[in-house]
């Protein structure tokens, strides 16, 4: 085995450095969530303990944490259904060039570029004029899917640029209509994609800070609710909220990655069965 070349220590070190650098943060507030009964907001640790999980799911005045929390699950869930069904949509309708098709493929990129908080006041402004009240449902939902959509319907141009059209052709053959080769061919074959999309909307609409910050009207989101406890929260607490938010959403990403692995052993097993019955 030939030995490795310096490069590659040098390379791996800076690895390394940049992955603590990306998750250090994170570990940080993890380990003082655990702090003692008399910790603070610093080290060294006064003691380890539950105390501050504890009192996070007490009655306290450090805001509408579970509130906060209900509305951005619910956010994060009409986000993500509506950037599935629009990115397909879109897709499909891209598959053909058509007349502005490239003009409006760089406008809904654009919005990727301009930054998040002119879109906020931008959407919060429209709202206003058009007499429709601020709300995290109506004008926070607009805003955020500025943000998820262009995500999803870049990850559906890149699936059905390389989708083979020969298994429409064979469904079409055999007498399936229009709605029944969407349905039960192209559907079930970029399944996989669907749900990464479906990650993308969910994560991205949960995490949203600025295209709420002006969006959201009297009730805030998560993000918005831990930004504001910041400023009147001075023990572990926010450090044990965090935890549990940081928690969930690798709980969500670890779902999504399930589901995909077991659509693609489903897929595989009818693939052989398929093969054994030719």
């Amino acid at each position: 085995m030939e030995p490795r070349p310096r490069s590659f220590y040098v390379l791996a070190t800076f690895f390394g450095l940049y992955v603590l650098f990306l998750y250090g943060p994170t570990i940080t507030i993890g380990i003082l969530s655990f702090q003692g009964p008399g910790g603070g907001l610093t080290f060294p640790m006064q003691g380890v303990s539950l105390n501050w999980f504890h009192e996070l799911f007490e009655t306290q005045a450090v805001g509408d944490i579970w509130g906060s929390f209900r509305r951005s699950f619910a956010l994060g869930l009409m986000v993500m259904v509506t950037t599935i069904v629009v990115s397909v949509m879109g897709g499909l309708a891209f598959r053909k060039r058509f007349r502005g098709s490239a003009v409006l493929f760089y406008l809904v990129i654009t919005a990727l570029v301009i930054p998040s908080i002119l879109i906020s006041l931008g959407v919060g402004l429209v709202f206003t004029q058009a007499g429709v009240p601020i709300h995290w449902a109506t004008s926070g939902f607009g805003a955020q899917l500025t943000w998820t959509l262009p995500f999803g319907l870049l990850v559906m141009f890149a699936v059905f640029n390389r989708f083979n059209p020969a298994y429409e052709e064979a469904a079409r053959d055999q007498g399936a209509s229009a709605w029944q080769v969407v349905r039960h061919v192209v559907l079930p074959i970029i399944a996989p994609s669907l749900m990464g999309v479906a990650l993308f909307g969910f994560t991205l609409s949960y995490d949203e800070f600025a295209r709420m910050l002006l969006t959201s009207g009297s009730y805030n989101t998560l993000p918005l609710e831990i930004y504001g406890m910041t400023t009147n929260v001075t023990t572990p607490v926010i450090f044990a909220l965090g935890t549990l938010t940081t928690a969930f959403s690798f709980v969500v990403i670890a779902a999504f990655l399930v589901s995909v692995w077991v659509m693609n052993r489903r897929r595989a097993r009818h693939g052989s069965d398929a093969g054994k019955a030719v």
